[in-house]
């Protein structure tokens, strides 16, 4: 019985070093974005870039295109109340396949002032496949956690209606192991079986915390984190708050197939030096 334990342990801690190592960072465009990520995140460091209101869609595609110059595999935000119309979509993606960037995230995204033609992800969606797009991973979001004005039927039910048209999902932030995996059986009964990489905070300082949100204006992130009080209190531990523990809890279900947690999604809220020593030093400590 002990070298079967033995045995499991080491298969778990194996698929959690796999995991670390393959961990994508999602990051905000602002101005310094660019060389912050140059500085402490090496290029084998999948990129998200978010698509925030307060900086508006074209600015989510600079950054990316500007990323993938420098080497890295970068997968822009697409925000179906940021995306004005089919005819802004196709040069978005047009920059995109000319920069070689092969990942996309679409979502739905907060209401701004931008009319646009696409009334949720869905549409969005739909409209991508329809362009000559050349992405060959298209991510969703999930809620594990609800959402605070949409009823859960009705999120499952969007998942299920967007799953055919993408390759994985990822999920807002969570902190409960228990929670994330309730919510993947869930997501399995509406027949969507599609890879979900679980999303949890970096290593975050409360103060850094505080100016990026307040930087987003009326950003996703900061608008999640404001409707989302228990969550935001995590942050405010002292010292900040380490993913140590989730991952932890997720690592003996890495790769199952009835769980499938295919990986992580870190947002960093742009603390990008902490974040990244905070990998290596989990990998060392792994390895």
């Amino acid at each position: 019985m002990n070298r079967l334990h033995s045995q499991h342990d080491v298969i778990a801690r194996a698929d959690l070093v796999r995991a670390v190592r393959g961990l994508g960072y999602e990051v905000i465009p602002f101005a310094k974005t660019e060389q912050a990520v140059r500085d402490h995140v090496p290029t084998d460091v999948p990129l998200t870039v978010t698509a925030s209101p307060a900086k508006g869609q074209d600015a989510t595609i600079d950054l990316a295109v500007a990323l993938a110059g420098h080497g890295y595999a970068v997968s822009p935000h697409l925000s179906a109340q940021q995306v004005r119309d089919h005819q802004h979509l196709a040069g978005l993606v047009g920059r995109c396949r000319d920069a070689g960037i092969t990942g996309v995230f679409v979502v739905g995204g907060d209401r701004t002032a931008t009319t646009t033609a696409f009334a949720d992800a869905l549409a969005l969606l739909r409209a991508v496949h329809e362009l000559d797009h050349g992405f060959t991973d298209i991510g969703i979001g999930g809620h594990p956690e609800g959402h605070p004005d949409v009823s859960e039927q009705v999120l499952m039910q969007a998942l299920a209606d967007k799953a055919p048209l993408a390759t994985h999902i990822t999920t807002q932030i969570v902190f409960d192991p228990r929670a994330i995996l309730a919510w993947i059986h869930r997501v399995r009964a509406y027949d969507v079986n599609l890879p979900v990489h679980v999303g949890l905070p970096g290593a975050v300082h409360r103060q850094k915390l505080l100016r990026v949100a307040g930087g987003l204006g009326l950003g996703e992130s900061a608008k999640f984190l404001k409707k989302q009080q228990t969550l935001l209190r995590r942050f405010f531990l002292p010292g900040g708050y380490r993913p140590d523990a989730l991952l932890s809890g997720l690592a003996p279900h890495l790769g199952e197939a009835d769980d499938a947690v295919a990986g992580f999604h870190v947002f960093t809220f742009n603390d990008l030096a902490p974040t990244e020593a905070w990998r290596r030093r989990l990998l060392s400590d792994l390895t």
